[in-house]
């Protein structure tokens, strides 16, 4: 059974690659890490984005993050440490990988990590109304 796409639209031209990564993003929607997103605008319309992502356990070195082709990739993988003997361990050390599509425009500020909560900074400013008028020409 062939799956209709909304992008196949005759008037939405260009717009494959923003569906390929939909796809992506869709298939790789595990619920860990948990996360936030917070969103604010400031006096003169810029679009401040917060992504707060629970990361207790991991080390800013088990950490990686990368914005790429529109798109925020977050890795976690934490080494076990040889030598270490656990009575119980409730506290997987498990690898995880998340991704956020960004919008055209959106640039990513800063990562932080402090108190088990990777803080990564996202901004929109505001963009510029871009109209003009197209000449027809006769042939």
């Amino acid at each position: 059974m062939t799956r209709v796409s909304v992008f196949s639209a005759p008037f939405l031209l260009g717009f494959d690659s923003f569906e390929e990564r939909v796809d992506r993003l869709a298939k790789s929607a595990d619920g860990y890490p948990p996360y936030n997103i917070e969103r604010t605008v400031d006096a003169q319309g810029t679009e401040h984005f917060v992504v707060s992502i629970a990361v207790a356990g991991f080390g800013a070195h088990e950490l990686e993050v990368l914005a790429e082709d529109s798109q925020i990739i977050v890795r976690g993988k934490q080494k076990d440490e040889p030598g270490r003997e656990f009575l119980h361990r409730g506290i997987a050390a498990r690898q995880f990988q998340r991704s956020f599509l960004l919008a055209d425009g959106m640039m990513v500020l800063d990562a932080t990590l402090g108190h088990g909560m990777l803080v990564i900074t996202i901004e929109r400013p505001q963009a510029p109304k871009n109209a003009r008028r197209i000449e027809i020409r006769s042939i």
